[in-house]
């Protein structure tokens, strides 16, 4: 079963975020391992880390979720390893191809590497009406997600049985996975909130905003103006709600295997 090896882990997903207005490089270097490069693609132009707000807290969103899951995989008897953080805008090269700003963020298990696009953040805030920071921490905790299903090996797993797949039944293993990213950055939610009370009142509803204007359905309706269900990848936006607000009631990890679920 491909999301199986969730439920030994006992993961809990620590987000502490905050705009320190200080260089996150010199802080992702003490924290972690990780490293942050400004990247452009072709069409792209180096983003100025140390000068742009929003690279400033993407750098410290990330760099604060690296002590804690260096202590839990440690407790599982499991070694974490930091994903790289590449900050972009309009296309970036990575080990999964060149991409533009049209897939905006994204997480490629080939080089480990979360993907952030800076503007992502305005599209989704003045295009799809789902504005506020803990939109913004979502988004990231989503993309955080992958980076521990890739640990785990579910997102090798998925590939493989895609591989041998056709294209309805891949894509269906690609809305499982994505939906599963989701459910994680719910459990996060649960988690940051029970140890550390940092949501404030609105704060899961931004995020439930931002899971349902980025669902496959309503992305399609504003691009094509209509829906093709079986050419779904993420899910729809109901869906990706969903599976959001099902991490963040329940904390259990084990709840959140989509691939032996009935219904989405």
């Amino acid at each position: 079963m491909v999301g199986g090896s969730l439920g030994g882990l006992g993961l809990v997903i620590l987000i502490v975020y905050a705009l320190l207005g200080g260089d996150p490089m010199a802080l992702l270097e003490q924290q972690s391992g990780a490293g942050l490069s400004p990247a452009g693609g072709t069409a792209g132009a180096p983003v100025d880390a140390t000068a742009d707000e929003a690279a400033r807290f993407v750098s410290v969103v990330l760099a604060d979720t690296e002590d804690v899951w260096r202590e839990l995989f440690a407790a599982a008897g499991e070694t974490y390893r930091e994903p790289r953080l590449v900050l972009f805008t309009e296309a970036v090269q990575s080990a999964c191809g060149l991409q533009d700003a049209a897939v905006g963020p994204f997480y490629c298990p080939a080089d480990g590497t979360a993907y952030i696009d800076l503007a992502f953040y305005e599209t989704l805030r003045e295009r799809f009406g789902a504005a506020g920071d803990f939109a913004q921490a979502y988004v990231i905790a989503h993309e955080i997600g992958h980076h521990v299903q890739n640990l785990l090996g579910i997102s090798g797993q998925v590939e493989q049985e895609r591989r041998g797949a056709g294209q309805r039944e891949a894509n269906e293993l690609s809305v499982r996975l994505e939906l599963q990213a989701d459910f994680l950055a719910g459990v996060w939610a649960h988690h940051a909130q029970a140890r550390f009370d940092i949501l404030e009142p609105g704060d899961i509803e931004e995020a439930l905003a931002a899971a349902h204007a980025i669902g496959d359905d309503n992305l399609q309706r504003r691009s094509h103006g209509q829906v093709v269900p079986d050419a779904f990848t993420h899910g729809t936006g109901e869906q990706r709600a969903r599976w959001f607000r099902l991490g963040f009631e329940t904390g259990d990890i084990d709840r959140g295997d989509t691939f032996a679920a009935d219904h989405l």
